[in-house]
């Protein structure tokens, strides 16, 4: 469980964990595309299997750090946390600037709200 200053804090390294995932998500899929029909400008199967591994590893910090990873494409990270006694996940979606959501854990992302302006912490 997270508090929200605990996930806040995290979120340089979710950032940059982030922005390298997105760029191995668009050259796996271009290498992939590429390599059906011949050569790709990124490489060839090694270069596709070293991509795959490293995004891998990327999914894996997420895990490893207690974030809960729901997609990828594109990027979707829960934090597992409290509000009010009630199971919430503090939701956090690719692009986004900051950690700003969160939404009861029984009903998901469609149930996704803004946090609550206010000073207590959770």
């Amino acid at each position: 469980m997270f508090t929200l200053a605990e996930a806040r804090e995290l979120m340089p390294e979710v950032h940059r964990t982030a922005e390298e995932l997105v760029t191995l998500r668009a050259d796996l899929a271009e290498l992939a595309a590429d390599l059906r029909g011949g050569d790709s400008a990124l490489g060839g199967r090694a270069e596709l299997k070293a991509t795959e591994a490293r995004l891998m590893e990327l999914q894996s910090w997420f895990v490893d750090n207690g974030i809960e990873v729901k997609g990828i494409a594109p990027l979707l990270i829960d934090f597992p946390a409290l509000l009010d006694g009630v199971s919430v996940r503090l939701c956090w979606l690719e692009g986004e600037p900051e950690l700003a959501w969160y939404h009861r854990t029984d009903l998901g992302f469609v149930a996704r709200r803004p946090l609550p302006d206010r000073t207590s912490p959770f």
